[in-house]
């Protein structure tokens, strides 16, 4: 156990140590490259169809709170999407399930209409907490898609079985639709009825990329070196065990094979 504990130590130490640097280099503003989600390149498709319907769209940051990673990458999302729906003077409806989410995310669309100059757009009717329940937060945010018409839909974050049942009436009322989410037993529906879906870890990717905050951009890429430390210590441990063997000499190689193979 003691020997499982320091191989633990020195994973984490490696870990923590690649995105404590790529952090460090992203705020002295090196750039930092992230991998275009192609989900993301139909976003603007999405809001500029929207404009030449002249229909609002619809922002939804999730079902999660703010203990929960998926939420600030919503977040962010949404941050962006406000953003460039100000340039186009969109109209963008966010409803939010969580009390403690309310504040938070009216303080992002404001501020977010502000940074572009505008904001004269920002109506906090426009950011409405519906409920904490599933099925009730489902209904409301269904029924405001079908009285709005809303010309495109977002779903940015943790969900439940309420995907679907957005996600449904978003293609009825004939919204581009664009999901994310890392709630895997939800992706499945987001693919069923959503235009472009991003999976998994791709959300946190998607928040970082649009935010483009170094800590975010830093993190993600440490995380990425860091998978990629891991990855090369296996296949060594694995290869020295596997060389310690054949030669019948395995108590020869405990510095090696006693840190990685076993």
């Amino acid at each position: 156990m003691e020997h499982a504990s320091w191989t633990g130590a020195i994973l984490l130490t490696l870990l923590c140590g690649a995105i404590g640097m790529r952090i460090a280099t992203a705020r002295r503003g090196r750039p930092i490259y992230i991998r275009r989600i192609t989900g993301l390149d139909h976003l603007d498709d999405a809001l500029g169809r929207a404009t030449e319907m002249g229909r609002p769209i619809i922002f939804s940051p999730g079902f999660g709170d703010l203990g929960q990673m998926s939420t600030y990458a919503g977040l962010a999302c949404l941050e962006y999407a406000i953003r460039r729906s100000a340039r186009f003077g969109l109209h963008v409806i966010v409803p939010v399930a969580g009390a403690t989410m309310y504040p938070v995310t009216q303080d992002i669309v404001q501020d977010a209409y502000t940074a572009e100059g505008r904001p004269e757009l920002y109506d906090p009717n426009d950011v409405l907490y519906l409920s904490g329940d599933q099925n009730a937060f489902a209904a409301s945010v269904s029924g405001l898609m079908e009285r709005r018409r809303v010309g495109a839909a977002f779903y940015f974050g943790n969900y439940g079985f309420e995907s679907l049942l957005m996600a449904e009436t978003g293609q009825r009322v004939g919204a581009i639709q664009v999901a994310a989410t890392d709630s895997f037993f939800q992706v499945p529906f987001f693919i069923a009825a959503c235009d472009y879906t991003i999976i998994g870890e791709e959300l946190y990717a998607a928040g970082a990329y649009l935010s483009r905050d170094s800590t975010m951009l830093g993190s993600l890429s440490g995380q990425d070196f860091g998978k990629v430390i891991v990855a090369a210590l296996l296949i060594l441990g694995v290869g020295a065990s596997l060389v310690a063997t054949l030669m019948g000499e395995t108590g020869s190689f405990n510095p090696l094979v006693g840190l990685l193979g076993r």
